[in-house]
């Protein structure tokens, strides 16, 4: 690739990294908080090396510079043959690939159009995450309505010998993720172990509210909808509605928090 094209390359993209992980939360679609300074981190060092590519391309001597006075040397002694064969070996490869050209599309896309966040659609897909497996649960508080993440819910339902759920109003917050020709949907949360690449989603069923549209997110409140044995893996994570509220997307929407109030 021809060393403007380098350039503009490395700048690109060093612009679209600081663009989206130090001037926007762009990059909380991509990647968990912990990571940020890291690519603010990356986006520099693309700035500083397309810099000092520049910069060495201008002085005398570079590789354009050489590259061409070699060519009038070889000119001045008179290989024509030798000539015409280097001068054709290098025009080669001074073309850039076609393909070369897509590289492009990464930068411009963090600067211009960011692809959309994981949201219902993603979650529809693919299977709940696995609850991990818990022995000791701490007794529920006495403030009624029980502010609960999804998978605090989950494993109180299907681990929790004592049955502390059974019967207390609890309170969660998530998006909208539609069950087409099923009863209720879905209360969900995607959750970044690392990356968007690893993302897993957690759904509590939801009953007795009507479904807004896909990827709102609300706050639900309601008790624990009977089914299976509670405190077993065959009770459902699921949830009889009193009921939903809408509420602003967290700024930080991968992580199973806390609902705000």
């Amino acid at each position: 690739m021809k060393r403007p094209l380098q350039v503009t390359l490395l700048v690109l993209s060093g612009l679209g990294l600081l663009h989206a992980s130090l001037f926007t939360d762009l990059s909380l679609r991509f990647v968990k908080e912990g990571m940020r300074p890291m690519l603010v981190a990356s986006g520099v060092l693309l700035l500083v090396l397309g810099v000092a590519e520049a910069w060495s391309s201008q002085k005398p001597g570079s590789g354009d510079a050489a590259d061409s006075h070699g060519h009038d040397q070889d000119q001045d002694h008179g290989h024509d043959h030798d000539q015409d064969h280097s001068h054709s070996h290098s025009h080669d490869h001074s073309t850039v690939p076609r393909i070369a050209w897509l590289l492009f599309l990464p930068a411009l896309s963090l600067l211009f159009y960011a692809p959309p966040a994981l949201g219902a659609y993603t979650a529809a897909r693919e299977a709940p995450k696995a609850v991990t497996e818990q022995r000791y649960f701490d007794p529920l508080p006495s403030t009624s309505p029980v502010p609960l993440t999804l998978t605090q819910f989950t494993s109180r339902v299907q681990q929790d010998h004592k049955r502390d759920i059974g019967g207390r109003s609890v309170r969660m917050t998530g998006f909208v993720t539609p069950d087409k020709g099923a009863d209720g949907w879905y209360l969900t949360r995607i959750i970044f172990t690392c990356c968007a690449a690893d993302a897993q989603s957690v759904k509590v069923r939801i009953h007795g509210a009507a479904a807004l549209p896909a990827d709102t997110w609300v706050t639900v409140t309601g008790t624990w909808h009977p089914g299976g044995t509670l405190g077993t893996s065959s009770a459902p994570a699921a949830l009889d509605a009193r009921t939903v509220k809408k509420v602003a997307k967290p700024v930080n929407a991968y992580t199973d928090a806390l609902p705000l109030f």
